[in-house]
């Protein structure tokens, strides 16, 4: 077990709030990071039959075992919950008191903002970062093997492998949650699809594309791109606008949370794979966006990562705004530093005007760290060091 980023965040909100909502993926390590940090609450699991039985059937006489609260691992599966949990709340507002996970965010957080809003604290722990995979003992040293392993915690926590987990892990939790999320009849169809947004990963949604290659219609296609949002699979980046009166592609970049689940659905076996795949780059891009949005979900603030396109094909993958500034990235998986790595960035700067002061960051897949006098160059091994924050 290691320390998780967002630990000392949580701590903060439960002795702030009553109660402390944690959402993220199946896997993500919610349950684990939470019975660390709260060793002496008691802790019960809803997806337990029995447990979850008497959490539907007596709400009330489940939650009076707990007189000092505990933690409610994957409340989703007992939705009233939290509504009888905002009486009790109210009556002895004792902040910490309870600690609620879930791994399906429009289900859980639906019913936390109705029954517990200004009680609860909401926090997202996503997959391990790249600064938390690196505290394994035996963490992976090259960068198409942090690409292809990913970062669920179990891989690193057990040495296990990565492809034989992932398997396990689309069979078992993605498929269960589709069926518990929406009346999808056709698994087959669905994991098609699924196969489908890993391909596009890094790249704009054409959901008329992505429908007629799936064999759907595009509301379909719409309907299971929000299961899959909501059980923190994929993710869709905005495009910025910023009050531009410029022509802007406005359609989102889809990107998958995990490159290591993405490499296994588009049918990569192994690390070395990886290296000459025609899709390494737009992989490498999703890499940077996740990590970015890692670190600012894991520090407490929200997403906030856009991307930059206009009508002319100027384009930055990452565009974050900050009071002062903002800050114009680029991923690039070479090794080398040539000209096309800084011109992108350098573009987009430019038609961002002088407003605003842009820092502009390139993230590239070579090992040494460069000051440019407009452009940092920034080694994927240090993408922590970036202006994220």
């Amino acid at each position: 077990m290691i320390d998780r980023s967002l630990g000392p965040h949580l701590l903060e909100a439960a002795r702030s709030f009553p109660a402390v909502t944690l959402t993220g993926p199946r896997q993500s390590g919610k349950s684990t990071l939470c019975r660390s940090l709260f060793p002496d609450k008691a802790y019960v699991n809803l997806e337990t039959p029995d447990v979850r039985s008497f959490a539907l059937d007596d709400p009330r006489g489940f939650l009076a075992q707990f007189p000092d609260g505990a933690v409610l691992d994957e409340v989703q599966r007992a939705p009233e919950i939290p509504s009888y949990l905002q009486p009790m709340i109210d009556e002895d507002p004792v902040a910490g008191r309870w600690i609620l996970t879930g791994s399906q965010n429009f289900a859980l957080l639906e019913s936390v903002s109705q029954s517990l809003a200004g009680r609860s604290a909401v926090l997202n722990l996503l997959p391990l970062s790249y600064d938390e995979v690196v505290r394994f003992p035996d963490a992976p040293d090259t960068l198409d093997e942090i690409l292809f392993n990913g970062g669920y915690p179990r891989i690193y926590d057990q040495g296990l492998s990565p492809s034989k987990w992932l398997a396990s892990y689309v069979s078992t939790y993605i498929e269960r949650d589709v069926r518990s999320l929406s009346n999808v009849g056709d698994l087959t169809t669905f994991q098609r699809f699924v196969e489908l947004c890993a391909g596009r990963t890094g790249q704009m949604i054409n959901y008329s594309n992505l429908a007629g290659d799936a064999g759907i219609s595009q509301p379909t296609a719409k309907a299971w791109l929000s299961i899959l949002e909501a059980s923190y699979i994929v993710f869709r980046q905005p495009a910025y606008s910023g009050n531009l009166r410029k022509r802007l592609v406005k359609m989102p970049k889809l990107h998958f949370y995990d490159t290591g689940l993405a490499c296994w659905l588009i049918g990569l076996r192994s690390a070395d794979q990886l290296a000459t795949h025609p899709l390494k780059g737009s992989i490498f891009e999703s890499w940077v966006v996740s990590e970015i949005v890692k670190r600012r979900v894991h520090s407490g603030e929200g997403p906030g990562v856009f991307y930059y396109r206009d009508q002319n094909g100027v384009e930055a993958d990452v565009i974050l705004e900050h009071a002062d500034r903002l800050v114009v990235g680029e991923a690039k998986s070479g090794q080398t530093v040539t000209s096309d790595l800084l011109s992108p960035v350098r573009r987009v700067a430019q038609a961002l005007g002088e407003k605003r002061k842009s820092e502009m960051v390139v993230v590239f897949g070579g090992e040494e760290r460069q000051e440019r006098t407009d452009v940092l160059l920034l080694p994927w091994r240090e993408i922590n060091e970036g202006p994220w924050l």
